[in-house]
């Protein structure tokens, strides 16, 4: 038998993964759902992705959104990808950007400090913590950038065509039905005179007068 503090733990950890799944499809979504070409999105998305992963805070959205206006992406989407980073994974994040760009580097790094994420706070350490965390972040963020342009172009372009379908099968469901027909389990109006009924012509007469 499980004892409580293992309940309590394994509990814990699916709550978190429940969590993220529901984080991520809801910005799955949201970019899927954007109104653009497959890649006008996908371009804005590696752009995101590309600034979400550098150790630029707290400009990565804008950042982010002047890459995709030059590059011609979209805005949304690259907004949307900077989130590849965020309060919760910055921590080991940027500790990974650390000891990439301390190995890549030809020079002593000082040590990184888990309380000062910003761009201005590295430059205040000293500016080769700062280039080495730019560095690790250029190795880390390239790569990523390229392979999230294709897997969203893929995702998209499918997205598209399954709502592209959906919408082409209830345009056609709409031209079979038939103007006017009365819905399954609605009652037909009534007051219309059927075929078989006589149409009554005025008053009838009174019993006993000529008819």
């Amino acid at each position: 038998m499980q004892t409580e503090p293992s309940k309590s733990k394994a509990t814990g950890r699916s709550g978190i993964r429940a969590r993220l799944r529901r984080f991520v499809r809801y910005w799955s979504l949201r970019i899927v759902r954007i109104q653009a070409t497959p890649h006008n999105i996908s371009i804005g998305l590696a752009a995101g992705v590309f600034v979400g992963l550098l150790p630029v805070l707290p400009f990565q959205t804008i950042l982010a959104i002047g890459l995709a206006f030059v590059l011609k992406g979209s805005k949304l989407a690259a907004a949307l990808g900077t989130w590849v980073s965020n309060p919760l994974n910055w921590l080991p994040v940027y500790m990974m950007f650390y000891y990439v760009g301390r190995a890549v580097v030809p020079f002593d790094v000082p040590p990184f400090s888990p309380t000062q994420l910003s761009l201005a706070e590295m430059f205040h350490i000293g500016w080769k913590l700062a280039v080495a965390m730019l560095v690790g972040g250029l190795v880390v963020a390239t790569p990523s950038a390229v392979l999230s342009y294709f897997i969203g172009k893929r995702v998209v372009q499918r997205y598209q065509h399954r709502r592209a379908l959906r919408l082409a099968n209830k345009r056609l469901r709409d031209l079979r039905e038939p103007r006017g027909s009365t819905p399954a389990g609605q009652p037909a109006q009534t007051g219309a005179v059927t075929p078989n009924e006589p149409k009554m012509a005025g008053k009838p007469p009174a019993p006993g007068e000529p008819r």
